[in-house]
């Protein structure tokens, strides 16, 4: 899935207008060079013109931001290094952790956007990518997982 489409839709999902996106960021590495035109630009459509790649970090420190911004900052722990390269499978780590969420309760976001996901399938998910039993998260199953979030979140209608 393209990053840009994960941040519009983590931004739909929360209700996050620009600035408050560049305060996430921001929360995660206070040095990162990004300012609201960036986050407007990322948000539009790629044949639009002045349309920009959301890129790893910028989706990585948004992430661990976010993280940040819905848990608080865990001083006793050292800041993680941002990922350099993030795939499905670590934007669904990441909204479990920012969220709280249990295996039950990702099981249900997913039968409620209409996905079910039997808890081996879920469990392989999170495994580490060397793992035998580990399973590439699909762009399907993302988009249908941040349906199902959005839906728990600002409801159905």
């Amino acid at each position: 899935m393209l990053h840009n489409d994960t941040l519009r839709a983590i931004r739909y999902m929360l209700d996050l207008g620009d600035a408050k996106v560049v305060e996430i960021v921001k929360l995660a590495d206070p040095a990162y060079l990004l300012e609201k035109e960036d986050v407007q630009a990322m948000l539009l459509r790629e044949d639009d013109p002045g349309y920009q790649t959301c890129s790893n970090t910028m989706l990585a420190r948004f992430l661990d931001g976010l993280v940040i911004f819905r848990r608080g900052r865990d001083e006793s722990r050292p800041p993680r290094p941002p990922e350099k390269r993030i795939t499905n499978n670590i934007v669904l780590k990441k909204l479990r952790v920012a969220f709280e969420l249990k295996d039950v309760d990702m099981r249900a976001i997913f039968a409620e956007a209409g996905m079910p996901v039997s808890k081996p399938e879920l469990s392989a998910l999170f495994r580490q990518p060397e793992h035998k039993n580990y399973r590439e998260c699909g762009d399907q199953l993302l988009r249908n997982f941040l349906k199902g979030l959005t839906l728990r979140l600002r409801g159905a209608g």
